[in-house]
């Protein structure tokens, strides 16, 4: 294969990774028929799942984006990472 075919393939394959995690993490990439099984994920690893899942869904709804991961990565939705309750502390999971 020649220099420019592998060089064409790699660049290829880095676009599209960085394409696919740039689509996943878009403020307003969820939409509200799949928030389910995003905070599904999002909360599964929390001994309070009923509790997590109806505030978490709650959040999806208003947002239409779920951080990846169980915890943290909430920069990847200001909108989910600024919801805060009445007293002022955070209110997504």
């Amino acid at each position: 294969m020649g220099r420019f075919q592998f060089s064409f393939i790699v660049f290829l394959v880095a676009y599209m990774t960085i394409m696919d995690l740039s689509i996943a993490s878009d403020e307003g990439s969820v939409p509200v028929e799949q928030c389910y099984d995003a905070c599904s994920v999002r909360c599964s690893a929390t001994h309070h799942v009923g509790q997590c899942m109806d505030v978490c869904q709650d959040c999806c709804g208003k947002c239409l984006c779920v951080p990846s991961g169980t915890l943290g990565n909430k920069d990847e939705c200001p909108c989910y990472r600024d919801m805060t309750t009445q007293e002022g502390k955070p209110k997504c999971p």
